[in-house]
């Protein structure tokens, strides 16, 4: 965890020295200013500590001058007065200005005073974290109001809301199933807020991003030394969500051993960690979700039957963006208006091309690729440059395409432009289909990724943050395509 930065402002460098070990000793990163002004102008350019210590009477401007230009270029810094001596007047006016606290400055080790600087830190640093979390909770339910788009006016979509309602407030296990980017994510953060656990922890944990030698240390925690590299005991996401929801992201990555230890807490609310006997209770409500075929697996030996049954009490099918262009018009104004405000850019309508474009498309992933569209476009200001990436796009073959086709060997002629062999099985045809499909996807990603990365100056976390991937995702598609600086 990220320790605290606390800044101290005194031209007394003695008490700037006394002050900067009494911190140290207490694990906070620390950074000293001799100058009011010198704080003030590291605050505009962004260098902004968490907690400041401010002495009434620093030099290059008085301390409350200076503490009325940190709050009106950071108003929710914390800033704790310093003074040799309590004055009344001048407490009161700190208070006013914004000021965290007022604390006599510390001269006993040990002492009383050194006591209230602490304690005047740790209230600040409480405040600070309730500030921050406020401002997060403000942007999640402004982004939860403009969200209430994704239900949609399908009457499947409708279903799948009148099911959230239903069990939401009940502990029922629910496995959402959809591809990936349907949104299964949301219906998810949906069953926890309208659930009596809304106000406890909303834990997620994606089966597949993880190796599996570290997966179970993620899930259920660690003693240490029960590893190499275990150097210290760990809880685990389980122990994290417990009393609230844990959303066990794509379940059918998750491996024999791990099923079983899943089963366990499932049936008895209890679980071990890794290099321990020690049961440890947990009372958590699971929401599992998937893009595979659980049922193809159970007939593979992949996925044990228990577990299914136990996961699958509540199950919702979320249905592909493709059966549901007719809420592409109202998600793409929703996500046009969201990030218009987060990146204070124009919010400009679509043009007609792009908007025929968005109706035909195939969108192999989702609401997912359309919001990343959507957030492209609000960045560099220019839909043509999706217009021309749409344009070149080949859309993927999926399972409906080829029933509108008609029959398999048409399916076939599009898939390889030959002639299909009487002998070919539906087996085959599938996994030629599919290999078409990820054809399309990588020619489809390739001029995306590389238009970003030419415009971030190929900063690939930014990249990888503006379209919505995560930066290893990024780096595999960028070797997969192989895409390289020009």
């Amino acid at each position: 965890m990220k320790k605290p930065l606390v800044a101290i402002v005194d031209d007394d460098s003695a008490l700037a020295s006394y002050l900067r070990t009494f911190l140290a000793q207490r694990a906070y990163e620390v950074r000293s200013y001799s100058h009011g002004d010198e704080m003030v102008a590291a605050i505009k350019h962004g260098d902004s500590p968490d907690i400041v210590l401010l002495d009434v009477l620093t030099l290059g401007s008085p301390g409350l001058e200076t503490l009325r230009a940190l709050k009106t270029s950071k108003a929710d810094l914390q800033v704790i007065m310093l003074s040799a001596r309590e004055q009344a007047s001048t407490i009161v006016e700190a208070v006013r200005l914004g000021a965290a606290d007022y604390v006599v400055r510390p001269d006993d080790p040990g002492g009383l005073g050194e006591i209230a600087l602490e304690v005047a830190i740790k209230s600040a640093i409480e405040k600070m974290r309730l500030v921050l979390e406020v401002a997060a909770l403000r942007r999640q339910l402004s982004d939860d109001q403009d969200g209430a788009f994704f239900w949609g006016d399908s009457p499947e979509m409708q279903t799948i809301a009148r099911v959230i309602d239903q069990v939401a407030d009940s502990d029922v296990t629910v496995l959402i199933r959809g591809e990936s980017g349907v949104g299964k994510d949301v219906i998810a953060r949906a069953i926890h807020q309208r659930s009596s656990r809304r106000e406890r922890p909303f834990v997620k944990v994606n089966c597949a991003a993880l190796p599996e030698d570290l997966l179970e240390s993620e899930l259920f925690g660690h003693e240490k030394g029960a590893f190499t590299g275990a150097a210290i005991t760990r809880i685990g996401k389980f122990e994290q969500a417990d009393t609230g929801t844990i959303v066990l992201d794509e379940i059918g990555e998750l491996r024999a051993a791990l099923q079983a230890k899943l089963l366990h807490v499932l049936q008895d609310g209890q679980f071990t960690k890794l290099g321990s006997n020690k049961p440890i209770d947990v009372d958590v409500r699971i929401v599992a979700a998937t893009n595979r075929d659980l049922e193809a697996m159970l007939r593979a030996g992949e996925f044990r039957e228990d577990l299914y049954y136990r996961l699958k009490v509540i199950d919702v099918t979320v249905p592909p963006l493709r059966d549901r262009r007719n809420e592409i018009p109202r998600l793409t104004a929703c996500f046009l208006d969201r990030y218009a405000r987060r990146y204070k850019r124009p919010r400009n309508q679509l043009s007609p091309e792009l908007q025929h474009h968005f109706q035909t498309y195939e969108w192999p992933g989702n609401i997912r690729e359309l919001e990343n569209m959507v957030k492209r476009i609000v960045i560099l200001q220019d839909d043509q440059v999706v217009v021309r990436e749409l344009s070149r796009a080949r859309p993927p073959l999926h399972a409906h395409a080829v029933a509108d086709a008609g029959d398999a060997s048409r399916a076939l002629e599009l898939a390889d432009d030959e002639p299909p062999s009487p002998a070919v099985t539906s087996r085959p045809l599938k996994c030629r289909l599919v290999d078409v499909a990820r054809a399309a996807a990588l020619e489809a990603e390739r001029p995306i990724i590389e238009h970003m990365l030419t415009h971030v100056q190929w900063n690939r976390r930014l990249a990888a943050e503006h379209l919505g991937v995560s930066y290893k995702t990024l780096l595999n598609k960028i070797k997969v395509c192989g895409i390289s600086p020009r």
